[in-house]
């Protein structure tokens, strides 16, 4: 059973997870009946091991598999009925970003948002979106292939920037970025809500879930077995119950 303890007030909700269920071929239950929202300038932040069924819910939402039963939706849409209208109200960035190697990071976001529909975007703009992630201006005309994994997630959240979709989907986000590059990020979260949009964030950090997020939730062998508003924890609290739910985890795998 969730713990619930609501939170935000802007009543228009943009993502909905509901009884959403994955059971895959060979038996095994990756999600099983998860339930949430998230409403419009709202950051929702998923916690869980490995396994837990984070990445499984981000997938379910971006169609790249379809559920057993139940229904993600975006803005009212289900995905898995009509999953290109849903992908136009969605900006997705993985952990480990898949961009061309020999292209440079500006010819990289013309490449995207030009396949994203998106035209009439000016090479100032993707100068300016660059810098806004954090990528400092010298590495902007050179190739990804020397790019470090964290520079490679900056234009990964440039292009879902571009894309400007209503939602954007992360999935941890801050691995690979030094402390100084995940703070910015942060900012830049906190940025991207002021401005509207809805962000699911799936992440192993809680100290930056509980900085950020609206909303936190603990997923554990596919149950969403805690959700809080980010007011009613403190660090020391959000640590305590993520060790008490992973403690169950391991037992049960035992």
């Amino acid at each position: 059973m969730t713990e619930s303890i609501n939170a935000g007030t802007n009543n228009t909700i943009v993502l909905e997870a509901d009884k959403l269920t994955k059971r895959y071929e060979d038996g095994v239950l990756a999600l099983d009946e998860l339930s949430f929202t998230i409403k419009s300038s709202e950051i929702y932040a998923m916690l869980g091991a490995n396994g837990a069924g984070k990445t499984t819910t981000i997938n379910l939402f971006l169609n790249f598999i379809e559920p057993t039963s139940g229904e993600a939706r975006v803005m009212g849409i289900v995905t898995h009925k009509e999953p290109l209208l849903a992908k136009e109200k969605l900006a997705f960035v993985s952990e480990n970003v898949m961009l061309y190697q020999n292209f440079t990071a500006i010819q990289n976001l013309d490449y995207f948002a030009k396949l994203g529909g998106k035209k009439n975007y000016t090479r100032d703009d993707y100068r300016n979106v660059l810098l806004r992630v954090g990528l400092q201006e010298e590495a902007h005309n050179k190739r990804l292939k020397g790019f470090s994994k964290g520079m490679r997630q900056k234009c990964g959240i440039a292009i879902a920037i571009l894309k400007d979709a209503p939602a954007i989907l992360l999935d941890e986000p801050t691995s690979g970025l030094d402390p100084k590059a995940g703070y910015e990020f942060i900012q830049l979260l906190d940025n991207l809500r002021s401005e509207g949009k809805s962000i699911l964030m799936s992440t192993h950090d809680i100290f930056r879930a509980r900085e950020i997020a609206d909303t936190v939730g603990i997923m554990n062998q596919g149950k969403l077995v805690m959700q809080a508003g980010r007011d009613e924890l403190t660090d020391k609290d959000l640590e305590q119950l993520y060790m008490k739910y992973m403690a169950g985890h391991m037992e049960a795998a035992a």
